[in-house]
C-alpha cells in the first residue's frame, strides 16, 4: 500500500503559503528519484536499511523543531524499504508515531527505553517495520555484557576539593555499551534472523575515548560470534541450524582502513561487498553506519545494497531552498564550540538542514528470502527437512 497522504493537507495548515503544494511536489520528486530502489521490493527479497535520524526530535540543540512536511519527506523514503533500524529516536515518541502514522496501518515498529548517562543521550532505538513483509519472532532485548567481557577504558579523576597539590589520576574502568544495543528476532519469508541495532560511542577522534569506541564495537561482535558458535539445543531451529546475526547502526567506524572498522570485521562478521568500503558512497560520505552480518544459512544472499541522497530533492543546496526556509533558521548558529559555528549563512542553512532530515543518509541492502526451490530440492532428494516459511 502507499503511505496515507489523506491528511496532508490538515497537517500543513498554518504553514507558509504554498507550503502544501510545495509538499506535495517534493513527494513526487522524491517518488521519482527513488523509483528504481521502490520497484525492487517484492515477495522474494527483504529490503533491510539503517537510518540515524539526527535528534529525532526533542530540539535540544536549538536548530528545530522539525517542519511539519519533513515528517512526510521522512516517511517517503522509509516506505522503500520493509525494515529500518532507526538510531537517535528521543524520550518523546510523537516524532516517530508522526511517521507511523503517514506510513499506514500495515507498519509497526518496537523502541529501547532511553539510555541514561552523558554516553546515552537519552536517546531510544527502533525497528520500523513492515508487517506484510515481517514478521515479529516475539524476542526482543537490550545487551547487557557478561562480567569479564565488558568495554575497557581509561578516565582521568581530578583531585578532590581542598586538595590543590593532589595531581590528578588516570584509572582503568569496566563498563556497559554507553547506549544499549537493541536486538529483535525477526523473519521474512524463508529467513531467520536477529537483527541488532547500535549507536556506538563517539567521543573524540583519538587518546581513550577512541579506545572506549574501539572496545564496544570488538565486545559487541564477539559477544554475538560466542553466542553464535556455542548455541544450545533449545535455540536451534528445525533443521538445526543456529540463529543468524545481523549488526547494522551508527557503528562510528572512522573509514574502512582504520581500527574501528577491523573491529567491526572480526570474529566472522562481514560486511557485505554490495556497501563495503567506499562501494556506495561518494567523495566526503563518512563510513559511519554500518550492516555487517554472520549468517550461517548457506542459503543466505545479498542481491544488491545502496547510499540513498537525503538531499537530492529536498532542502536542496540551492538559492531557492535557502531562500524558501530562511525564517526558520536561528538567527545565529547555536552551537557552543567555536570551532564547529557556521561562519555563513550558506554554512548556516546547510547545518540547520540535517536536523530537519539528518547528517546522516540511509544504507540498505536487499536479501534473498526465498529459499522454496532448495528446500523442494532437499525433499525430492530425500534429505532432512530445513526451516520452513511463517
Amino acid at each position: 500500500m502507499s503511505n496515507n497522504y489523506a491528511g496532508m493537507r490538515r497537517a500543513l495548515q498554518g504553514q507558509p503559503e504554498g507550503t502544501i503544494e510545495r509538499c506535495a511536489q517534493r513527494l513526487l520528486d522524491i517518488r521519482k528519484t527513488l523509483t528504481p530502489l521502490r520497484t525492487q521490493k517484492k515477495d522474494s527479497s527483504l529490503l533491510l536499511a539503517t537510518w540515524n535520524i539526527r535528534d529525532y526530535d526533542s530540539n535540544k540543540f536549538g536548530f528545530g523543531p522539525r517542519l511539519p512536511e519533513t515528517f512526510y519527506y521522512i516517511a517517503e523514503m522509509i516506505a522503500c524499504f520493509d525494515l529500518v533500524a532507526i538510531q537517535e529516536v528521543n524520550r518523546d515518541l510523537s516524532a516517530l508515531e508522526k511517521v507511523m502514522k503517514i506510513l499506514g496501518r500495515e507498519w509497526d515498529y518496537i523502541a529501547t527505553d532511553t539510555t541514561a548517562g552523558s554516553g546515552g543521550n537519552s536517546e531510544r532505538m527502533a525497528f520500523v517495520y513492515n508487517t506484510e513483509k515481517v514478521w515479529f519472532r516475539k524476542i526482543a532485548g537490550e545487551v547487557v555484557l557478561p562480567e569479564g567481557h565488558l568495554v575497557v577504558s581509561s578516565k582521568k579523576v581530578k583531585a578532590p576539593k581542598g586538595q590543590p597539590n593532589v595531581e590528578p589520576k588516570t584509572v582503568e574502568m569496566e563498563q556497559q555499551f554507553a547506549r544499549s544495543p537493541f536486538l529483535v528476532a525477526f523473519q521474512s519469508g524463508w529467513f531467520r534472523f536477529s537483527l541488532c541495532t547500535v549507536h556506538i560511542y563517539y567521543g573524540a577522534d583519538s587518546g581513550e575515548q577512541l579506545k572506549r569506541r574501539i572496545g564496544e564495537i570488538k565486545q559487541l561482535v564477539e559477544f554475538f560470534a560466542d553466542r553464535q558458535d556455542e548455541a544450545s539445543s533449545q535455540e536451534l531451529d528445525v533443521s538445526g541450524a543456529v540463529e543468524n546475526y545481523i549488526l547494522l547502526g551508527d557503528f562510528n567506524v572512522v573509514s574502512p582502513e582504520h581500527e574501528t572498522m577491523k573491529a567491526l570485521k572480526s570474529h566472522g562478521f562481514m560486511v557485505p561487498a554490495e556497501i563495503d568500503g567506499k562501494k556506495v558512497r561518494k567523495l566526503g560520505d563518512h563510513f559511519y553506519d554500518q550492516i555487517a552480518v554472520r549468517v550461517k544459512d548457506k542459503r543466505f544472499k545479498v542481491i544488491t545494497g545502496g547510499l540513498i541522497d537525503l538531499y537530492a530533492d529536498v532542502f536542496r543546496s540551492t538559492d531557492e531552498d535557502r531562500a524558501l526556509y530562511a525564517e526558520f533558521l536561528p538567527k545565529s548558529d547555536p552551537e557552543a564550540d567555536p570551532k564547529f559555528k557556521a561562519k555563513t549563512p550558506e554554512a548556516l542553512y546547510e547545518k540547520w538542514r540535517t536536523w530537519q532530515m539528518s547528517d546522516h543518509a540511509p544504507l540498505w541492502l536487499e536479501i534473498d528470502t526465498d529459499f522454496t526451490e532448495s528446500y523442494l530440492q532437499t525433499i525430492a532428494a530425500g534429505g532432512p527437512p530445513g526451516p520452513k516459511p511463517v
